[in-house]
């Protein structure tokens, strides 16, 4: 499945972007994008009706992103891809599109992407699809729920304006998923404890210790469970084009950044008076505030 870090935009600040126009994480807290985790929930559900079935998280950012797939593994994912090269830092939809979509043909052997509808920090809703689009698979969006899936094809329930359709698609497909569907399990205390040490390579800190030994950190750990270093890949490993990865291979670019804080100049007190409630929804038509 496709996960993100997010910055939480409950929390954006004046260093919230950088001087280039693309988002300054380092400043943020990070998050689990929210669709994300009902796009997990989704695939955990498919695991456990289909036994032999895994989900994989795979997911783009630093090495702190790394994060993203131990709390999919907390919640009882089997393993994670983590894309992480600077040539990959400042992608649009377009390339963040393309770069998740040859980590995927690597992966090779994939039944079902599943993901949340969109991310909370671009609200685009466009990468589900173009991953599609670039690997000419099939697609269902604004999905609630992911009623069945056999060898052939899947059935799913998806949000359309005005209800609800039920549509069934040809495997292999994409599928985005809306908040509206059932939230994400908590973490398993048992997993938590099993993978809580689990890193990328580029997540370890080095830890010096004066008389060279490995005691202070837990580098002995990750040779006894092969299952702790999570899969890490640069643009080479996946074979991807750097003209088509981050800023190289995104057309979209900011052309300038506002800071706005709206202030109040004024404030009028009204009754719930029909004569009041009348003059203040004239009042908005006319200053074409709504309308």
């Amino acid at each position: 499945m496709l996960a993100k870090q997010v910055p939480d935009t409950r929390n954006v600040g004046k260093d919230a972007m950088t001087a280039e126009g693309t988002v300054n994480r380092a400043a943020l807290p990070a998050i689990f994008n929210p669709e994300d985790l009902n796009a997990l929930e989704q695939a955990l559900r498919l695991k456990e009706q289909h036994p032999g079935s895994t989900v994989g998280i795979l997911t783009m950012g630093p090495p702190r992103a790394g994060e993203i797939i131990r709390q999919g593994l907390y919640r009882g994912a089997d393993t994670g891809w983590l894309l992480t090269d600077r040539l990959f830092a400042g992608a649009d939809t377009l390339a963040t599109s393309y770069a998740l979509a040859t980590a995927i043909k690597k992966i090779g052997d994939v039944d079902i992407v599943i993901g949340g509808r969109q991310a909370i920090d671009g609200d685009t809703a466009q990468v589900g699809p173009q991953v599609a689009q670039k690997l000419g698979l099939n697609q269902v969006t604004y999905a609630e729920e992911v009623c069945s899936v056999n060898d052939n094809s899947v059935v799913v329930k998806r949000v359309i304006d005005g209800g609800v359709e039920t549509v069934k698609a040809p495997l292999p497909v994409v599928i985005t998923v809306n908040g509206s569907a059932a939230p994400c399990r908590p973490q398993n205390a048992k997993l938590v404890m099993k993978y809580k040490r689990a890193t990328c390579p580029m997540e370890r800190p080095a830890r010096p210790v004066a008389d060279g030994s490995a005691a202070g950190n837990y580098d002995y750990l990750y040779d006894e469970r092969p299952y702790l270093t999570l899969n890490q890949w640069s643009v080479a490993d996946v074979d991807g084009d750097a003209s088509q990865c981050g800023l190289a291979g995104s057309p979209t670019k900011v052309k300038a950044i506002k800071n706005i804080v709206f202030q109040a100049k004024e404030s009028k007190t009204l009754t719930a008076s029909d004569a009041d409630i009348e003059g203040m929804i004239k009042e908005l038509l006319s200053e074409k505030i709504i309308g």
